[in-house]
């Protein structure tokens, strides 16, 4: 595992339809929007309008307040278990609809069909989180998931619509994954996906469409997140190959070795401890063949927003998220390469996160 401390900046390609504007003293980078490749495939219904966002890197290798102190510590223990009041309902995302939809629904009549009795949830993973008392494992977080989940690619990019910002977020992390995977891959064509910590299947849809003749498999630690994520693709239209969910860890998922040309990981990482980070990426280097891409989209220690966050508003959020110090002050491209991965690739994808990419060499 590696140490907990970050090299020296590495260079980053940012994909062509980005400006690179990341020591310009002006942080606006304007996208060409036609044609953009939408999260959902196919063309982007995004039309002309005028967006634009900031994907710059900071001078600093990692946050300021990455580190606990005193007030974090304080501020931790108040609120640890209390909930935060969504403020999606002012983006324009219909947070409060939208999990009621689900609840009143016969998502439960799912669990029995998805849960594996025998797993046992790592410690980790049975902390409070997101105000939620018991993390990920309720029926309230899995049904707020998706609500969620649309409010932050609507923060990246705020003058856009929901629809359209998710179309930018999305779009530019399977335009990432796309990219490198033609780039170092050879002919490897992607049959086989896996999604780690693929929640309520947010993710695992995207890459569906983005990758329509590959075979999806989504894995997740919570039966309430992958009990709605079955139950919400059974209400969509029939897949050639469906989408298949399994209830289990992704730092040891029991699949076979060598059986996926891609495994990703949205949004996953910064929930996580640092150990087990090193053992996801460890498991994702013996389910991939040669040649097979992992890709890790997540929040960037070098992102010049996050760095701009005043440290009191931070200390709040690391309440709510208890590993967020961990995931700053972690070596993260280090990591992958002491499992084994080759060129590690990381890729500003919208003014918070990066796109990690790396091979399992031929």
């Amino acid at each position: 595992m590696a140490e907990l401390s970050r090299p020296a900046a590495a260079a980053t390609e940012l994909p062509r339809r980005c400006l690179d504007s990341r020591r310009r003293s002006s942080s606006r980078a304007f996208l060409p929007l036609l044609p953009l490749r939408s999260a959902r495939g196919g063309r982007s219904n995004v039309g002309r309008v005028e967006l634009a966002f900031t994907a710059e890197e900071g001078e600093l290798e990692r946050p300021r307040w990455s580190e606990e102190t005193p007030l974090s510590l304080f501020v931790r223990a108040l609120i640890s278990s209390s909930r935060s009041i969504p403020t999606a309902e002012k983006s324009n995302v219909p947070w409060k609809a939208m999990a009621k939809e689900i609840l009143e629904s016969d998502v439960y009549k799912e669990m029995e069909r998805i849960q594996d009795p025998s797993i046992v949830y790592p410690d980790y993973y049975l902390k409070p989180f997101h105000g939620y008392d018991e993390g990920n494992l309720s029926w309230l977080a899995a049904a707020e998931a998706e609500a969620a989940t649309l409010v932050v690619a609507q923060r990246a990019v705020p003058n856009a619509s929901v629809e359209e910002a998710n179309d930018i977020v999305r779009g530019r992390w399977l335009d990432a994954i796309e990219q490198h995977h033609q780039r170092h891959s050879r002919n490897l064509i992607i049959s086989d996906i896996l999604d780690i910590g693929c929640s309520v299947g947010f993710s695992t849809r995207c890459l569906a469409s983005r990758f329509p003749s590959a075979r999806l498999t989504g894995v997740d630690l919570s039966p309430y997140f992958l009990s709605v994520a079955q139950f919400k693709e059974k209400q969509r239209a029939s897949r050639s190959s469906p989408i298949t969910w399994i209830h289990a860890n992704g730092e040891a998922t029991g699949l076979p070795s060598s059986s996926f040309d891609l495994v990703s990981a949205a949004f996953v990482l910064h929930e996580c401890p640092a150990w087990a980070t090193a053992n996801i990426i460890k498991e994702a280097f013996r389910l991939l063949r040669p040649g097979g891409t992992l890709a890790i989209k997540d929040n960037s220690p070098k992102s010049k927003v996050i760095q701009e966050v005043s440290s009191m508003l931070f200390t709040l959020m690391k309440a709510m998220e208890p590993f967020l110090d961990e995931y700053y002050l972690l070596d993260l491209e280090g990591v992958m390469r002491d499992a084994g991965f080759v060129n590690v690739t990381s890729v500003m994808t919208d003014p918070r996160r990066r796109t990690v990419t790396a091979t399992v060499p031929f």
